[in-house]
């Protein structure tokens, strides 16, 4: 594959990348990045051997340009990580807290040879209370990583040792900030925040060991308009009066500040946003609503992978840029796909005013092209889905292993002011028992409707009638049950000389003129698409895709990030005619 870097990662600063705060809905004051030039050691585990040894920029995964590596983590090896730091003078309180965004797969940590904890699964966050391992003066961190990526229980979303077509290059190891904060001994764990969008509130649940009589102070552009104390459990709610009460959309993505201070001298900032995501009826059509009207979403399937970072974003400015320019073209939706991004992403969605669609991470077994890709282009779909071989879930551990990273995954991403609509299964990748995990998801979060199998094998439930059209002519049926959405659809392949990285190309029809490929996808829109709004009550439709992933040249923008191929006027006008 050929060297490819994004603007941002042409000017990378290798001592400290991804510097922001990288959780914007609990911030405190305390925090120290680790993020830098770090050491590594890959192990042989079977023969202990040193393989090699360097220095890798964290956090970007060694398969990746950015960390300076260039070398793919095989199964059976270790990959150790090592740094020193030294607290700050006034950083530490009671309590010092290590974080890390993600490391793909499984991990354990040592702070000072004291074995502090571990992880499995390369998509979460977690975090170890190191106080007690810590000492004066320097101390030592290390990490160790391995990764069987498609070849355990854990989820590994498009990444695959044989990359090629739709599977992209396999990573592995830190992907994701680290990070220090110090905190009381009573401090604030998580906090749900609720919009009620009817009630004119906000309710909200506090988690600490003792969260009773919290102080919950909600701002305005910096002006006080709710005060309120928590009861004996965290819990309670704030009223936005009439006056104050502003609607979050994508048109004017408003957003609220909050502050909570408890008990122990903990306090942390967040913010929210007053929005409402639901069905509703609407010229003998339901149809997908924001705020208690139809809106129809207009989305891109968004991967999420880069150039030069591959999981990791090069800077903030290059998410920022990514769902800047989506919305300049006349997007108001990107379907997050088999991928949990840095929640700075989804700050950003959620103040830039994107709606975000969450596929949960597919997993399990090698997926039947059978079942997963010949039958259902022939129109074939399953009608019953329990856990077996033929989606992948033949170990019953791997079925338990998802839903423990669906509780986490809806846990982690329920304040997201711009979170649409949930997907736990995606063409058939990995799915068992969806009626079943549809109804577990949705006790889980009942303020958002569900997409319970996108493209096909579809059991009848959820909120949407989900369909996936590529190859053939969009031909779309309501059948006044459900939301009628076009999922995925377009997939056109435009190469653009000098900025791609594989010699193979993969798409669904295929340019080599740029004027053709808008040409023809103008009119994939205004034949196929937009009729569908008024004729059958279509409500969600989305193009694939954001910018193109190695094999895959059927971007709006080139993989490097250096040329939008789409013409931005015309995608404007197209948008204007998606709606109600």
């Amino acid at each position: 594959m050929r060297d490819l870097y994004t603007p941002w990662g042409e000017t990378l600063d290798k001592s400290c990348p991804l510097p922001e705060y990288p959780r914007p809905q609990l911030r405190r004051e305390s925090y120290v990045n680790l993020n830098g030039i770090w050491n590594y050691t890959v192990e042989d585990s079977e023969e202990y051997t040193k393989n090699q040894t360097g220095t890798i920029v964290v956090p970007f995964s060694p398969e990746s340009l950015l960390s300076g590596c260039d070398f793919q983590l095989k199964s059976g090896e270790t990959l150790w990580y090592e740094r020193t730091f030294t607290l700050p003078e006034g950083f530490r309180k009671d309590r010092v807290i290590l974080h890390f965004g993600a490391v793909d797969q499984c991990c354990r940590v040592r702070v000072n040879d004291t074995d502090v904890g571990g992880h499995e699964g390369g998509y979460l966050p977690f975090s170890f209370d190191i106080t007690e391992a810590l000492c004066d003066g320097e101390n030592r961190l290390t990490v160790a990583v391995t990764d069987r990526t498609d070849d355990s229980v854990h989820a590994f979303g498009k990444q695959k040792y044989d990359r090629g077509g739709i599977w992209y290059t396999a990573q592995s190891g830190i992907w994701q900030t680290v990070w220090m904060e110090s905190v009381a001994d009573n401090y604030i764990t998580s906090i749900e925040l609720t919009p009620d969008f009817d009630s004119r509130k906000l309710n909200w649940k506090i988690h600490a060991a003792d969260p009773a009589g919290a102080h919950v102070v909600v701002r305005m552009n910096g002006e006080c308009i709710a005060e309120d104390w928590a009861q004996e459990d965290g819990s309670g709610s704030s009223l936005i009066r009439d006056e104050f009460f502003r609607p979050w959309s994508p048109e004017d993505p408003f957003l609220y500040d909050v502050e909570i201070d408890i008990r122990g001298g903990d306090r942390v900032e967040s913010y929210f946003g007053m929005r409402k995501f639901s069905i509703m009826e609407h010229e003998g059509n339901r149809v997908l609503a924001l705020n208690n009207r139809p809106y129809f979403q207009h989305g891109l399937l968004d991967q999420g992978y880069w150039s030069d970072g591959l999981y990791t974003p090069p800077s903030d400015e290059a998410m920022i840029w990514d769902i800047q320019t989506m919305k300049d073209l006349g997007f108001n939706m990107l379907r997050k796909h088999i991928k949990i991004e840095p929640l700075r992403w989804y700050y950003h969605c959620d103040r830039l005013g994107m709606i975000v669609w969450q596929d949960m991470v597919s997993g399990g077994d090698f997926l039947k092209p059978l079942y997963t890709q010949y039958l259902p282009f022939v129109g074939v779909h399953v009608k019953d889905d329990p856990a077996s071989g033929r989606f992948g879930r033949a170990n019953p551990d791997s079925c338990l292993q998802y839903e423990s990273d669906l509780d986490e995954t809806v846990q982690l991403l329920y304040n997201c002011v711009s979170l649409g609509l949930w997907v736990p299964f995606n063409e058939g990748w990995g799915q068992f028992e969806s009626l079943r995990i549809t109804e577990r998801l949705r006790s889980l979060d009942k303020t958002r409707p569900i997409d319970h199998a996108s493209g096909w094998h579809d059991q009848g439930g959820g909120d949407l009638k989900s369909r996936h059209i590529y190859f053939k002519a969009v031909k779309l049926k309501n059948d006044g049950k459900r939301v009628l959405a076009l999922t995925e659809f377009g997939g056109y392949s435009l190469i653009v000389e000098d900025h791609y990285t594989t010699d193979k190309k993969y798409g669904y029809r295929t340019y080599t003129d740029a004027g053709k490929w808008m040409d023809d996808l103008e009119k994939l829109y205004e034949n196929e698409i937009i009729p569908h709004v008024a004729a059958q009550g279509l409500s969600a439709a989305v193009y694939t895709q954001v910018s193109d992933v190695e094999d895959e040249v059927n971007g709006l923008v080139t993989y490097d990030r250096r040329i939008v191929k789409a013409d931005k006027a015309r995608m404007r006008a197209i948008a204007r005619q998606l709606q109600f």
